[in-house]
C-alpha cells in the first residue's frame, strides 16, 4: 500500500486559501480516480476537488467551513500501489490542477451535501422535504370550476355521490389556494362560493379541523452554520459597512415618457429580447459618468490611491439560491439597450444556474442593484468594496401629480414615478458631487429620446 496526500493545488486566482463548503467521501470511503471529493470556495467562485488517484480515503483536513491553505493536505488516500506516491504523480496533479471546475454554490436538490462532516463523518443526507397540508391544492384547478360533493346529487352505483361543479371567480380560488382551504368544504348560499364564504370558513373551519397555514406553532431552534457564500457576502458587507462612511441620496424621476417608449419599443422588438427598465437606466448610467468621473472609480484605502477608470464595467446585483452574486456586464458604455438586454439576461441566468465564469463574477466598477416590484419607496444600498458608489432603483407607482397647462394654469395628470438611490464612499465622493450626478440622470431618463441622441 502507499501513501498519497492530495493537496489543494493553486485555482488561479491569486488566492491563499479556500474554505471548504461540502465533503463527498468520509475516512474509510473506497474512491476511484476523478472521483468528486470536496468543493472549495474562493472569493469568486465553488469548485469541485476530484481525485487523481484510486484508493481507501484516510484523513480529511478538515470540517464543514474550515479554510485550508493552498499547497496543504486536503485528503490523505492509501493507494493500491507499493511504496509512497511518485513524484510523477504529484508533478501531474499540480500540472494539470485536475478536479477544478468552476460550479455555483451548492443549490438544494443537487445531492451535494452543505452540512457539516468531521475527519470520520458521513456523506451529507439530503434536507427532508416539508410536506404539503393534506388540504392545499385540493379542488383549486387553473379553470373557474372544480367538482363539488352535493348531497342532494343522486348515489352512483359504485356508493359515490355524483360531483357538480364549484363556481368560485379567480380571485377566490387564489386566495382559497394561499390559504389551503378545500373549496368543496366551503358552503354558500349563493350558486358560487365568495369571498364572505371563506371568511366564515375560516371562523368556524377550526370545528372541521382546519389550521390557517401561517398561524404560528412552536418550532425548536435551528442552528445553521454561516459557510460557503452566506459566509463571503457576510464578510463582505461587514468590511464594507465598516471600512467605507456611507451617505445615500434619494430622488424622484418621472418615468412615465420612458415607459411609454419601452412600451412601444417593446411591441415591436421582434426576435430581439423584451426590455426592461433596467437597460434604460444603465444607458443613462454611462452617458453621465463622463461628467462626473469619481462616481466610477475605485479606492485603495491602504495605498491612499484613487483610480478612475474609463470604462464601464458594470456590476448587476443578482438574487440566486445560494445568495447574492454581482456579474459584471463589461464595457457596459459600448452597448445598446438591446444589446444590454441580451446580456443582462444571459448573466442573470448564469449566475443562477451556476454556470458564470470567474472572470464574469469580478472587475467592476460600479455596481446597480434592483428588487424589480420589490424595490419598496426608497432603499440604502451597500456599497460593492472597493468601488465607491452603488445606484438602486425602487419601484415604479402611480400617482397624481400637478403640470402647467398652456393656460398657465395647473392641471391634474397621471404620472408613473420612482425613486433612485445612490449610496457613496464620502471619503472620495461629496454629497454635492451625489446629488449633482443623480440630477443629471434624472434629466436624462426624463426625456428619454435624449437617450437615443448623438
Amino acid at each position: 500500500m502507499a501513501r498519497f496526500e492530495f493537496r489543494l493545488p493553486d485555482i488561479g486566482e491569486g488566492i491563499s486559501e479556500a474554505e471548504i463548503v461540502a465533503w463527498h467521501v468520509a475516512v474509510g470511503d473506497r474512491i476511484e480516480e476523478d472521483q468528486q471529493i470536496a468543493d472549495m470556495m474562493t472569493d469568486k467562485a465553488t469548485v469541485e476537488m476530484e481525485s487523481p488517484v484510486s484508493g481507501v480515503v484516510k484523513e480529511l483536513a478538515g470540517e464543514v467551513g474550515d479554510q485550508i491553505a493552498i499547497g496543504s493536505t486536503l485528503v490523505v488516500i492509501e493507494t493500491d500501489g507499493e511504496g509512497a506516491a511518485s513524484d510523477d504523480v504529484e508533478e501531474q496533479v499540480e500540472a494539470e490542477n485536475p478536479g477544478v471546475e468552476e460550479v455555483t454554490e451548492n443549490l438544494p436538490g443537487t445531492g451535494r451535501g452543505t452540512g457539516e462532516a468531521g475527519g470520520g463523518g458521513a456523506p451529507q443526507a439530503p434536507p427532508p422535504v416539508e410536506k404539503p397540508s393534506p388540504l392545499q391544492g385540493r379542488g383549486l384547478g387553473e379553470g373557474n370550476v372544480s367538482p363539488r360533493p352535493s348531497s342532494d346529487m343522486p348515489l352512483s352505483p359504485e356508493g359515490e355521490r355524483e360531483q357538480k361543479p364549484i363556481l368560485a371567480s379567480p380571485a377566490v380560488r387564489a386566495r382559497a389556494k394561499d390559504l389551503g382551504i378545500d373549496l368543496a368544504s366551503v358552503k354558500s348560499d349563493s350558486d358560487r362560493i365568495r369571498h364572505a364564504d371563506l371568511d366564515a370558513f375560516l371562523r368556524y373551519g377550526s370545528a372541521q379541523g382546519y389550521h390557517a397555514p401561517h398561524a404560528s406553532r412552536a418550532r425548536e431552534d435551528e442552528p445553521v452554520k454561516v459557510i460557503g457564500m452566506r459566509r463571503r457576502i457576510a464578510e463582505n458587507m461587514a468590511a464594507s459597512k465598516r471600512a467605507i462612511p456611507h451617505f445615500t441620496y434619494v430622488e424622484e424621476f418621472d418615468v412615465t415618457a420612458l415607459e411609454e417608449m419601452r412600451a412601444d419599443l417593446n411591441a415591436n422588438r421582434g426576435q430581439r429580447p423584451k426590455l426592461t427598465m433596467l437597460p434604460f437606466l444603465i444607458v443613462a448610467i454611462c452617458r453621465t459618468l463622463p461628467q462626473f468621473p469619481m462616481i466610477n472609480a475605485r479606492y485603495d484605502d491602504e495605498a491612499g490611491v484613487v483610480t478612475r477608470h474609463g470604462r464601464v464595467h458594470l456590476g448587476m446585483a443578482t438574487q440566486t439560491v445560494a445568495g447574492l452574486m454581482v456579474p459584471v456586464i463589461r464595457d457596459a458604455q459600448d452597448m445598446n439597450v438591446w444589446q444590454l438586454a441580451s446580456e443582462i439576461a444571459r448573466l442573470a441566468e448564469a449566475a443562477r444556474t451556476g454556470k458564470a465564469k470567474s472572470e464574469e463574477l469580478s472587475g467592476s466598477t460600479l455596481t446597480i442593484t434592483s428588487l424589480g416590484p420589490l424595490g419598496g419607496i426608497a432603499t440604502t444600498p451597500v456599497i460593492n468594496r472597493p468601488e465607491v458608489a452603488i445606484i438602486g432603483p425602487n419601484k415604479i407607482v402611480e400617482r397624481p401629480v400637478f403640470a402647467k397647462n398652456p393656460q398657465g394654469g395647473d392641471d391634474i395628470r397621471r404620472a408613473r414615478l420612482m425613486n433612485l438611490s445612490i449610496s457613496c464612499d464620502h471619503r472620495v465622493v461629496d454629497g454635492w458631487d451625489a446629488a449633482s450626478y443623480v440630477q443629471a440622470l434624472k434629466r436624462l431618463v426624463e426625456t428619454p429620446v435624449l437617450l437615443f441622441a448623438d
